[in-house]
């Protein structure tokens, strides 16, 4: 299991916990509803949220909605107090003073990525968002992946158009809580080739594969958020951990491993939920020339498959590295084994075996040695 024993903190450690505290107290929540395509239901699941709060007694005001509101929507809408946009600059925006005169306990804002006229306090309306926590307002909001900035490049490589407006991940990492809007695939297809009538390559197939590349990127990207979120959780109790929702794959090389088709796999895992690679071994003694230059070669490609190698020394080499996965929050472990056993094997638990026992909460994946391999 994670590593979450406590150990007395120092005064800093102590501060930092209480000033992280204070900033969770006094802070509005924010909750986001993302979406990997058009048309998910973002904006109803949001006024859903806010009319659901506000019948439970909550303070809830709408300060912006998306101007292509559905019939639901509007239903919804009629539900709920709504703050007027500002309508005195070039194009209508979040009346942010308005809003924070009224001081609700909850304030929905959709189409989190709009940018603000010239002349706005704030030049994009997640700024506005974060003046609203800052002043101790909480905020349900919306956002499409193909805005989060970081991961544009990736999106409109997908989707093979380009958006302007954006929002840094940075901002979504902050968020207490996160929910993916998802929806049937066919009702997905059935929008996005209403969308691009016309367009090169909108048939249902290749439609349903940028569809779920699009999803993907969402779920990894909320998983991140969740990992964020307990990692600000613990840091407010004061507990130190190194585990999180992210994959992190530990490949143990020997001489004998088929080690390039391990960190091949263990590099395509880690990329696929954009995770990290860890590559170890454990020395024992002295190698002989030849399973030296064999081991060297290894670890050679696993620092050019970008992983993070470590040599670790113990008697027990299924201890050391079990240690080490505790202490890097391992997720997923690439082991080699021989297909040959023997007698001795047949009566004791040999390294596999024991590392199918021990390893708690780690999955365990055996690649067989190579042919070749002594």
């Amino acid at each position: 299991m994670p590593n979450l024993g406590r150990q007395r903190p120092s005064p800093e450690q102590l501060l930092q916990q209480v000033e992280a505290e204070e900033r969770f107290q006094h802070r509005g929540k924010l909750k986001v509803f993302l979406g990997y395509a058009s048309g998910v239901g973002k904006s109803f699941r949001m006024l859903d949220e806010g009319r659901r709060r506000k019948a439970r007694g909550g303070d809830v005001v709408v300060a912006a909605v998306q101007h292509e509101a559905g019939d639901e929507v509007e239903q919804l809408l009629a539900q709920l107090e709504l703050i007027p946009l500002r309508t005195d600059l070039a194009s209508p925006s979040v009346d942010v003073e308005a809003v924070k005169r009224r001081k609700p306990s909850l304030c929905l804002i959709d189409g989190l990525a709009y940018r603000n006229p010239e002349g706005s306090k704030n030049a994009e309306r997640w700024q506005d968002v974060e003046e609203l926590l800052t002043a101790g307002i909480s905020v349900l909001t919306s956002i499409n992946v193909q805005y989060i900035r970081e991961l544009q490049p990736q999106v409109e490589a997908i989707r093979g158009k380009r958006v302007d407006d954006s929002v840094p991940e940075s901002f979504l990492h902050g968020a207490d809580e996160i929910e993916l809007v998802d929806a049937p695939p066919e009702y997905c297809i059935d929008r996005a080739q209403r969308a691009d009538s016309g367009s090169p390559g909108n048939d249902a197939l290749q439609i349903e594969q940028r569809l779920s590349q699009l999803r993907e990127i969402a779920l990894v990207l909320t998983a991140e958020v969740v990992d964020r979120q307990l990692e600000d959780y613990l840091r407010r109790q004061g507990i130190d951990q190194t585990y999180g929702a992210q994959e992190r794959v530990l490949v143990c090389v020997t001489p004998r491993s088929n080690a390039s088709l391990m960190i091949r796999r263990g590099r395509r895992q880690a990329d696929r939920f954009h995770g990290d690679l860890y590559v170890a071994y454990v020395e024992r003694g002295e190698l002989a020339s030849e399973d030296r230059r064999t081991l060297e070669n290894n670890l050679d490609a696993a620092r050019n498959a970008c992983a993070h190698v470590e040599i670790l020394h113990g008697e027990d080499p299924v201890t050391a590295i079990l240690r080490h996965a505790t202490q890097h929050g391992i997720t997923q472990l690439f082991v080699g084994h021989s297909l040959r056993d023997t007698w001795l094997d047949r009566i004791r638990p040999n390294p596999l075996e024991r590392f199918i026992l021990e390893a708690d909460g780690i999955d365990v994946r055996i690649f067989p040695h190579g042919e070749n391999a002594r």
